[in-house]
């Protein structure tokens, strides 16, 4: 097939990449590996309930989600703002007394308001740091958030409630990634209440991939890009596609294979995993739609548990409990399912044998790292025609991969405009 652009993947960067050259005009096809669009933004469908292939969430409050996403036909069911905290003497609720109103008093009683000289201290210091972070997330330093937070004095509840939530968001728990990415992530989560669509996670990238005119091409795995007579040509188990110009939108680690030895040197980013278990029991430990976290110092391999099916009826067919608990990836080999189950009943303040498991997901490439320097967003052209995008490439976010797509989508038009195109010897591997 002769087109003007091919699209190599058919997650959200290459989705929204495509969707931007087909409104500018330009005959597109989107190539994908697996026999469903999204990337790692997937839902599986289990004994009757959804289970996204990790715990993610959808934050309306990103602006490329609000430019290219029909947000309402996604019908959200949105997560209390804020979290339970597990401590030593109890569940602390820290809830956003704006968009939750109720959860006021709790939040009030939670500890986080100071008592003594050392805690005012400790508050004071956080606060130095996330009021103007908020006000204006790009002037941050290049530098870890947590060496920030240190400098300042920050302690108490408060940062151990923030360490903890966005171990999750971001995949660490070092306080290593870069101050301006926390920054504008937290302005994000402050402005836009997160939640899950009615369909699961994958609805967002079905949305985008309905809304092109040429259907994508699924499981057709592209091996590598050549060179042929100007132009550029995608090589699969199926034929070949040629093109003017290829948005190479795949997991770091394979992009250097597709371009091939003789291609640009490109910087390969470190990723972060994570592991999602599913479960379902007699009975929900709450029904209240809100993520809890551990803030005791001695930790268990749980980052983030939550009853899904409480904020997101629609996971769950039958109306039985649908519980999530997501474990990092830390580098000495998986978790065990017992350890698990342990560190549950110390968040939960309850037995889970009963718990079954509905599904387990290993996710080896969830998310990007973002720790200083952070060059993003990195130039979508790579030369000859070559552009890339991804999280990996843009940010480490659902907006950073879509932004990555909509500035591969705009460097491929300028490529246009002056004239630029794939060039060198026939048949030469980049």
């Amino acid at each position: 097939m002769d087109v003007d652009v091919i699209v190599i993947g058919a997650g959200l960067a290459g989705l929204t990449a495509a969707r931007h050259l087909e409104a500018a005009g330009r005959r597109v096809q989107v190539l994908e590996a697996c026999e469903e669009v999204g990337g790692r933004v997937v839902t599986d469908r289990v004994d009757g309930f959804l289970c996204d292939r990790g715990f993610q969430v959808l934050n309306p409050a990103y602006p490329r989600v609000r430019r290219d996403v029909d947000l309402d036909a996604l019908r959200l069911q949105t997560f209390t703002p804020g979290v339970d905290l597990v401590t030593n003497d109890g569940v602390a609720r820290l809830a956003d007394p704006v968009r939750s109103p109720g959860d006021l008093p709790a939040t009030l009683r939670s500890g986080i308001v100071p008592t003594d000289g050392r805690q005012v201290r400790e508050l004071t210091g956080l606060l130095r740091w996330v009021v103007p972070a908020l006000a204006s997330p790009g002037a941050q330093d290049q530098v870890p958030w947590g060496e920030c937070l240190d400098a300042l004095g920050a302690g108490g509840l408060g940062r151990r409630a923030l360490e903890r939530f966005l171990a999750g968001v971001l995949l660490e728990e070092d306080g290593s990634t870069s101050a301006p990415v926390v920054a504008q992530l937290l302005r994000w989560f402050l402005t836009g209440t997160p939640g899950l669509p009615a369909e699961g996670m994958g609805a967002l990238p079905a949305q985008l991939a309905a809304g092109l005119r040429q259907p994508v091409a699924l499981e057709q795995a592209a091996h590598r890009v050549v060179e042929r007579d100007g132009r550029l040509a995608v090589e699969t188990a199926f034929g070949t596609h040629t093109a003017r110009q290829v948005v190479v939108a795949v997991a770091p680690h394979q992009v250097q294979g597709l371009l091939g030895a003789d291609g640009p040197a490109l910087p390969v980013a470190r990723m972060k995993g994570v592991t999602t278990w599913w479960f379902t029991a007699p009975e929900a430990p709450t029904d209240d739609p809100v993520l809890r976290v551990d803030g005791a110092t001695v930790r268990g391999p749980v980052v983030n548990t939550a009853v899904v099916s409480a904020a997101a009826p629609s996971y769950s067919a039958s109306g039985a409990p649908l519980i999530e608990a997501s474990v990092l990836h830390r580098g000495h080999g998986p978790v065990d399912e017992a350890e698990v189950r342990e560190h549950l009943a110390v968040l939960w303040g309850r037995r889970v044998d009963a718990w079954e498991v509905v599904a387990r997901h290993d996710v080896r490439d969830a998310l990007p790292d973002a720790a200083p320097p952070v060059a993003t967003p990195r130039e979508a052209s790579v030369g000859g025609g070559l552009f890339l995008a991804g999280d990996h490439w843009g940010g480490a976010s659902i907006h950073g991969a879509m932004q990555s797509g909509a500035r591969a989508a705009q460097a491929v038009l300028g490529a246009e405009a002056t004239g630029a195109r794939a060039t060198g010897t026939e048949d030469r591997t980049r």
